[in-house]
């Protein structure tokens, strides 16, 4: 038998599985709105883009989030790019990482196709971590974490001054993704430059922004004296950014998700997090309780403790995000515009 008959016997083969597995699945409850699917890049975004728009919750469409369900390409950004001159723009939607897109502004053929989709919503941060990591919500986290409402650090002091000090490198690693010089400054350089290696909760983490500052200066000196003929254009895209909403202090809005997440905004949520149980522990020892009830107390204190990374991605307190403001405008421009042809249709049927 040739190969590309047992190829396709195998295709109609997992075909028949899925279709014998859909039949057994509980059908979905028809509440009478219309359904609209959204569809989004990976499993981990699910839960991201139903807290969007379980906000825009309405009595004629109902939203389901899920991932696109193809055999043939990967998940990502890459299959709703694909997807997006083929389906109905009134009940699917897209919704997508920024990345630099919304940066880029149209100037390449991806941001270009995205900014000007009708049914294709993106973060306008780079990733949804970054609305995950908003400085003003991970005091919050903090006391879900731990169960200690003390403030003893300052997370958008700390974040408005990490900005500040990567600012001058993510403009070259922007740049030089924008032209697709990935040689001049790549992304594993871009992350070992900003991650932290630790922070010293004292000071408000003064000590760890002042070692960061200087190893983003000496790679800065480097990218400066092997690329002098970039340097004009990079200040001048400095100035070009600030259009778009990007300032020294609010850099972080902008980077790479996952390195803000897991090399950044994590290592500084663990270590304040560790001196907030410290400091729990010690106050319960310190109390007047002995023997058994002392040990009852601990041992409820430390049952009540969360992972701090599984509170952080539960976060919903992102919603004064100056960008989650952009985002909301654009869903509800949508929301108008559909639910408008809904009500005409449903007056129309009731005139009939």
């Amino acid at each position: 038998m040739k190969r590309a008959t047992i190829e396709k016997l195998k295709y109609e083969d997992s075909l028949r599985r899925r279709e014998e597995q859909m039949r057994c699945l509980p059908k979905a409850v028809d509440d009478g709105r219309r359904v609209v699917r959204v569809f989004v890049e990976g499993y981990e975004d699910v839960a991201f883009w139903r807290s969007i728009f379980d906000h825009f919750d309405n009595d004629y469409l109902r939203f389901e989030i899920s991932v696109p369900n193809r055999e043939d390409l990967p998940k990502g950004k890459k299959v709703l790019m694909s997807m997006l001159d083929r389906t109905e723009k009134e009940s699917v939607l897209l919704c997508v990482d920024s990345d630099f897109d919304y940066l880029f502004a149209g100037e390449t053929e991806q941001s270009a196709k995205i900014l000007n989709a009708d049914n294709m919503f993106h973060t306008y941060t780079y990733a949804t971590e970054n609305y995950l990591c908003y400085a003003p919500s991970l005091h919050n986290v903090c006391v879900k974490a731990t169960k200690n409402d003390c403030h003893i650090f300052d997370f958008v002091e700390f974040m408005a001054g990490y900005s500040r000090a990567i600012y001058p490198i993510f403009l070259w690693y922007v740049y030089s993704a924008k032209l697709s010089y990935e040689s001049v400054f790549t992304l594993q350089e871009f992350k070992n430059t900003v991650r932290l290696g630790y922070l010293e909760v004292e000071n408000n983490g003064a000590d760890t922004l002042a070692w960061l500052s200087r190893q983003v200066q000496r790679k800065l000196h480097r990218l400066e004296d092997e690329h002098p003929e970039m340097c004009d254009d990079i200040e001048a895209f400095g100035e070009y950014l600030r259009t778009k909403g990007v300032e020294p202090d609010n850099t972080y809005f902008y980077m790479h998700g996952h390195t803000l997440m897991d090399n950044v905004v994590m290592p500084m949520l663990n270590s304040v997090c560790d001196k907030l149980r410290q400091m729990s522990v010690a106050k319960i020892n310190s109390s007047k309780r002995e023997g058994l009830q002392l040990r009852n107390e601990m041992s409820n204190y430390m049952n009540s403790l969360r992972s701090v990374r599984d509170v952080l991605l539960d976060n919903e307190n992102y919603t004064t995000c100056p960008l989650y403001a952009k985002l909301r405008e654009d869903i509800q421009r949508y929301l108008e515009n559909t639910i408008g042809k809904v009500e005409r249709e449903r007056n129309s049927v009731t005139l009939k």
